[in-house]
C-alpha cells in the first residue's frame, strides 16, 4: 500500500511490496481489493478514547502493506508522542486487522515522522470534533 494522502482525501491504495518494484503481486487484484476495504473498515473500528472519530479518519494511519503471503503491515503515529493510550493502541489495531478474513500476521510499528498533526483529518474527523 501506499502511504495515507494528506489532506481529506483518506483513501489508502493496496499495492504488494513488488508492486511498488513495478512488478505483479502474487495476490489477485479483486482479493486484493477486497482485503484493503476490509482493512480500512476494520481500522475505522478503533477510536481514539480522547476523540470522537476513529484512527483511520483522523489520518493517524501513515501506510499499509499487504504482502503476498498476506500478512499486513502498519505504519500509524498518534495524535500526540505522549498519549495516554501510546502502549495500548497498537494492539487494538493489531487485533482490529487481524480480524480480517484472508489476513495473516499483523505487525503495527508506531512513528512520529512526519508528527501527526489536525490537517491529516478527513471532513468527517473534522465534523466529529466540531472543526468543519
Amino acid at each position: 500500500m501506499t502511504d495515507t494522502p494528506q489532506d481529506t482525501d483518506q483513501t489508502v491504495e493496496a499495492t504488494a511490496p513488488r508492486e511498488r518494484e513495478a512488478k505483479t503481486s502474487s495476490i489477485p487484484q479483486e482479493e486484493l481489493a477486497r482485503l484493503t476495504d476490509d482493512i480500512v473498515s476494520a481500522l475505522k473500528t478503533v477510536y481514539d478514547p480522547e476523540i470522537p472519530a476513529d484512527i483511520y479518519e483522523l489520518g493517524l494511519i501513515y501506510k499499509v502493506d499487504i504482502e503476498d503471503d498476506r500478512s499486513v503491515k502498519i505504519d500509524m503515529t498518534l495524535t500526540a508522542p505522549g498519549c495516554p493510550v501510546a502502549g495500548e493502541m497498537p494492539g487494538w489495531v493489531q487485533n482490529a486487522v487481524s480480524s480480517v478474513e484472508g489476513v495473516g500476521d499483523v505487525e503495527v510499528t508506531m512513528v512520529f515522522d512526519p508528527p501527526w498533526t489536525p490537517d491529516r483529518m478527513s471532513e468527517e474527523a473534522q465534523f466529529a470534533v466540531g472543526w468543519y
